[in-house]
C-alpha cells in the first residue's frame, strides 16, 4: 500500500480577482507529522521533488536553516529559459514536540522570480490512521497564491501556466509515494 493517498491537484481552485489565482494540492501521507514536516522542511529536498526537466537548483548553500527571514536561492529552466528565483520564509511554525500539538506550517514567499506574486504555504495536519485511532498520518495542503507577470495582459498565458503547474504539482505527488514508502 502506497503512504501518499488521497492526493489532488488544483491549478485554480479559486479566482481571487486582480489577476490573483489559488492553487491547492492536497495529499494524505500515512507518516507522523514530524516525519513530513522534517522532509519539506529541508530545502534540499525541493530538488528531488521537481521535474528534472525544469533543471531546478537551489544555490544558497545548503543546509539552509529554517525560520521566519530565511532567504533561498534558486536557478531554474522554463520552456528552456533559465531564470533565477528568491524566496523568503514568511512564517515558521514547526512540530513543538508539545503533547498535543497536531499542526505546523511555513510559507515561502517569491522576492524575484516569474510570477508577479508567488506565496506558498504548506500546511500539515496531524490525523488518525483509521477513526478513533492516534494520530500517525498526515494531511498536507499545499496553497499557492499567484499572479501572473503583466496582468491582465499575462493572463493569455494562463492556460499554459495552469497545466505546468498542475504538472509539477503532480509529479511531486508521485515522487512523494516514492519516499515515503
Amino acid at each position: 500500500m502506497t503512504a501518499v493517498t488521497d492526493w489532488r491537484v488544483d491549478p485554480v481552485a479559486d479566482v481571487l480577482g486582480s489577476g490573483m489565482y489559488l492553487l491547492r494540492a492536497t495529499a494524505r501521507i500515512e507518516r507522523p507529522l514530524e516525519k513530513v514536516f522534517a522532509f519539506f522542511a529541508a530545502a534540499e529536498n525541493l530538488e528531488l521533488i521537481t521535474p528534472p526537466r525544469l533543471r531546478f537548483r537551489i544555490t544558497t548553500p545548503t543546509p539552509i536553516a529554517m525560520r521566519s527571514g530565511a532567504l533561498i536561492d534558486y536557478r531554474l529552466r522554463l520552456n528552456g529559459i533559465p531564470f533565477g528565483w528568491r524566496t523568503e520564509i514568511t512564517e515558521w511554525n514547526p512540530p513543538s514536540g508539545v503533547e498535543g500539538r497536531s499542526s505546523a506550517s511555513f510559507t515561502d514567499t517569491q522576492i524575484r522570480g516569474p510570477y508577479h506574486t508567488w506565496i506558498h504555504r504548506h500546511s500539515f495536519m496531524a490525523v488518525p490512521v483509521e477513526p478513533g485511532g492516534p494520530c500517525e498520518a498526515t494531511e498536507m495542503v499545499d496553497e499557492v497564491r499567484y499572479r501572473l507577470p503583466l496582468w491582465p495582459l499575462g493572463a493569455v498565458a494562463l492556460p499554459i501556466v495552469r497545466r505546468e503547474l498542475k504538472d509539477i504539482f503532480s509529479y511531486r505527488m508521485m515522487i512523494l509515494a516514492d519516499v515515503f514508502t
